[in-house]
């Protein structure tokens, strides 16, 4: 316990102040957290992390986080256009031509991995990056949401819970705990979006609270399935009693995306 709340001591001292500064900062900061949540499934998968596979998904990861204001300035500066999209088909592309290359022995169902880990990964810290672009409020929005969520869940399902909610995935989350979770998140962000407005009026803002509270949890049992699938109990083991970087960040992955398909960074 001791050796966890120092490391999470020291990661808020690091990253609140990288949160406010935003820009150049936080780009780098989360292309490295890609690449280190890249590099841990590629572990998981039994991987070498000099791989071509590992080093083609890593790049990609770390490329798709950039927000778009970087490929609009990029793409003045060339001749012909480049866009994270046409990025990402090209690492598949290459990924599904290492099959032949090697003879199936890095076959379809390896390119399937890690072309869906770079575009979760890549994806989830782009938005994330993103929700920076709009706003110090927005960011901590879909924060809090995760925190407030996690801490609800934790609390109220060690006091009450008693029904699993996802046994096979997570045995010790429970229905009530996760309900929970969701109630604290929504009121507490309730009273944060009045004092801090966002992209829409109370009541449509009270509804996304409950989505993305709700899609937060389903990115938790979402990387506890992967956990269990690869049998190991945590992803990493950069943050000394966390894990690693996607056990703490399965949830932010999930929101931010989800946020901004709602129309949340505008």
């Amino acid at each position: 316990m001791k050796t966890r709340v120092i490391t999470a001591i020291v990661a808020l001292i690091i990253f609140i102040p990288t949160l406010y500064l935003g820009g150049v900062v936080l780009q780098a900061v989360a292309a490295i957290l890609a690449v280190i949540a890249m590099s841990e499934v590629a572990l998981m998968r039994k991987k070498l992390l000099v791989s071509f596979e590992a080093v083609i998904s890593m790049l990609g990861a770390a490329l798709m986080t950039l927000p778009n204001q970087v490929w609009d300035t990029v793409n003045t500066q060339l001749p012909i256009p480049v866009h994270a999209s046409s990025l990402l088909y090209i690492f598949v592309l290459l990924m599904l031509f290492h099959t032949v290359v090697t003879k199936n022995h890095f076959n379809f169902e390896d390119a399937g991995v890690f072309t869906l880990a770079m575009m979760y990964i890549g994806m989830g810290f782009h938005f994330f990056v993103e929700a920076r672009e709009a706003g110090l409020s927005v960011i901590f929005f879909g924060m809090l949401i995760v925190w407030l969520t996690d801490s609800g869940a934790y609390m109220i399902g060690r006091k009450i819970g008693k029904t699993p909610l996802s046994p096979r995935l997570s045995p010790k989350k429970t229905i009530e705990g996760s309900v929970g979770g969701t109630v604290v998140a929504t009121i507490l962000m309730t009273i944060y979006v009045y004092f801090f407005p966002q992209a829409y009026s109370l009541p449509i803002m009270i509804l996304i609270i409950i989505i993305l509270s709700v899609a937060g949890q389903f990115g938790d049992l979402i990387e506890s399935g992967l956990k269990r699938f690869y049998k190991v109990k945590d992803s990493g083991t950069i943050l000394p009693g966390h894990g690693g970087i996607l056990d703490r960040f399965d949830s932010m992955l999930i929101v931010m995306p989800i946020l901004f398909l709602l129309g949340g960074l505008h």
